[in-house]
């Protein structure tokens, strides 16, 4: 064992962090999660804060327990990486936490200092910033959404004191972890063109900084943001001079353990994802997957939220989806990110706050089965007493419009809100059954609804690779299939990929820190030395790490009946009617109010 390699994948999620250890073909040898802590404003429903000293305290946790568990020496780990959330992360330039959070500590030293991705409190500067017209909107599908780092950095900006944000560097969560672990500010593409406005045919745009009122960052140079003198690391590329000295005490690890340029947390789940072989009917796939076959495979990563991910050899530009961003994962390649804002949390919310919830969870101790497995089997008894052939059917009568929390993609907006239309007086677990199951159908619509907005512009999907929570959930898994008209090839471990995507950059790095001169590479600077593999060979490389670490996946064909069929694109037809009906509500009801 001890001659062996290893890599450690490390995934910063909403709620917790999880540690893998991983072999080169890709079988976890330990994992471990630990919590972390997440604030809300009892009096604003829009704040979610947490803190990058409580998230760094359980990765180390996370990675000891890994090490100590498997027995691994910790010079056998040969390379890490990390991923994260989109969140806001702030600090000095040496490294102390400043707090975000309003009220008179806003900008001195303290531990709750990220603005959490699903943080709203950036609304008006978001209107700002999208009332620009600036060539920046053209690479986040034209709308910038409230939840990226620059309208929470312009937010930051006009509730501070000046002298203390001009302390302040912000990073994207994933960027803040590779800094925390080598002391090294160098950015990621990942990071910077996805959610920092960095735009990818020319760098930062001093004019969009200037006119939304940062233009203090441009005339300091970026550093403040990073990529100063265009230094940009593309996934995996090793960072600095790998773990510092005090990051390896802290992990358990050894000084100097190569750490991987991170990625956002659905793009590692992309990685992790996207390359896999899989079963249909039990039979193995004899298609080795290529890198240019990455272009017709959309990443689905389903949890709290869902990101859609596909990857494409020209920018592709998209109305209310997110990109093109190049060289966000491989070098000359351009990506696209759709995005449903609340989709786990919306079934959960469905759930508990029906007055039925109660029942349901003491049905499912008394029979010993998960919620969803009971709610599926009063639907299963639903469908046969009323002589339906699916679920569809039964619930044909009863629609509901999915954006509780705004909508991400295509539409967008954050002002779009949910509705049901066809509500009984019924607060019964049958009541409860049906709106479980059409908000499961209509989280499958509106995955059809991004799906089919790609296609048009230009992208070719035929296939979603999915991985998250939602991916153990068979009949979404199901709906999707049926309802987007294509396969879904499930994980092998529904929420392993995104830390398995993590570990990869661990061990790209490693691999191709063989190829890298050292001299001259500065711990702090962002001094990119030269490889001696081109663009191309490493996108060969990491390709083919994707592909050998990747477990093989299995295939949901579509296999809705004709009537089935009918339905769901009368069901589609109305989703689409009903977000102009809103619309146009909202419209009639601000003019009423003038």
């Amino acid at each position: 064992m001890a001659s062996d390699s290893y890599y450690i994948g490390i995934d910063v999620g909403t709620g917790s962090v999880r540690a893998s250890l991983v072999k080169k073909d890709g079988s976890v040898v330990a994992s471990s999660t630990h919590d972390t802590i997440t604030y809300r404003d009892p009096n604003d429903y829009r704040i979610f804060e947490q803190s990058t000293t409580n998230i760094w305290i359980s990765i180390c946790a996370a990675v000891k327990d890994c090490v100590s568990t498997s027995r691994v020496p910790p010079a056998a780990v040969k390379g890490l990486g990390f991923d994260a959330t989109c969140s806001l992360a702030v600090s000095d330039f040496q490294g102390e936490p400043v707090v975000i959070t309003k009220g008179d500590q806003l900008g001195q030293y303290g531990d709750r200092n990220v603005v959490l991705w699903a943080d709203h409190r950036a609304e008006k500067e978001a209107d700002l910033i999208n009332s620009t017209g600036s060539v920046v909107l053209d690479y986040v599908g034209g709308v910038m959404s409230l939840e990226m780092e620059i309208p929470k950095i312009l937010w930051l900006k006009n509730h501070m004191d000046p002298s203390l944000f001009s302390r302040c560097q912000f990073f994207d969560l994933p960027d803040f972890l590779t800094y925390r672990a080598t002391s090294n500010v160098t950015r990621s593409c990942c990071s910077l063109t996805c959610k920092c406005s960095y735009v990818p045919s020319s760098g930062w745009n001093t004019e969009f900084f200037e006119t939304i009122g940062l233009g203090e960052i441009g005339k300091g140079g970026y550093k403040q943001v990073g990529a100063e003198a265009s230094n940009l690391l593309t996934a995996g590329h090793p960072v600095g001079k790998g773990l510092s000295k005090r990051a390896a005490e802290e992990l358990g690890l050894v000084e100097g353990t190569p750490v991987g340029s991170g990625l956002i947390d659905a793009y590692a789940g992309w990685l992790g994802t996207v390359a896999a072989r899989y079963k249909e009917n039990g039979q193995l796939s004899e298609v080795i997957p290529s890198l240019d076959a990455s272009q017709h495979r959309l990443a689905a990563v389903a949890g709290t939220s869902t990101c859609h991910l596909v990857q494409s050899p020209k920018g592709v530009f998209v109305n209310g989806v997110w990109g093109p961003y190049r060289d966000a994962v491989f070098q000359g390649w351009w990506m696209n990110e759709g995005g449903q804002s609340s989709t786990g949390q919306l079934i959960d919310f469905i759930l508990t706050t029906h007055p039925a919830y109660p029942k349901l969870v003491e049905l499912g101790k008394v029979h010993e089965k998960n919620i969803h497995t009971v709610l599926q089997d009063i639907l299963e008894k639903l469908k046969v007493k009323h002589k339906v052939e699916t679920l569809t059917e039964l619930t044909k009568d009863l629609h509901m419009y999915p954006d509780f929390h705004g909508n991400r993609s295509p539409i967008a907006d954050p002002r779009m809100r949910g509705s049901f239309v066809g509500l009984e007086l019924d607060d019964g677990l049958n009541d409860l059954a049906r709106k479980y199951n059409v908000t499961l159908e209509v989280i499958a619509l509106q995955t059809r609804h991004i799906v089919d907005e790609m296609n048009a512009k230009g992208h070719r999907i035929s296939t979603i690779y999915m991985s998250g929570g939602q991916a153990k959930n068979i009949p979404l898994m199901k709906l999707f299939a049926n309802t987007c008209g294509m396969p879904i090839v499930l994980p092998f471990e529904h929420s392993g990929a995104v830390v398995l995507g993590a570990a990869m950059l661990g061990r790209f790095a490693a691999e191709i820190s063989k190829n890298i001169a050292q001299e001259g590479a500065e711990g702090t600077g962002t001094y990119i030395p030269p490889c001696e593999l081109s663009g191309k060979q490493q996108g060969e490389l990491l390709w083919n790490i994707m592909v050998e670490m990747t477990p093989v996946g299995t295939l949901v064909a579509p296999s809705a009946s004709t009537k089935e069929k009918k339905l769901l694109e009368a069901k589609y037809k109305i989703f689409r009617e009903s977000i102009e009906i809103q619309k146009r509500w909202r419209k009639e009801m601000d003019e009423a109010s003038k």
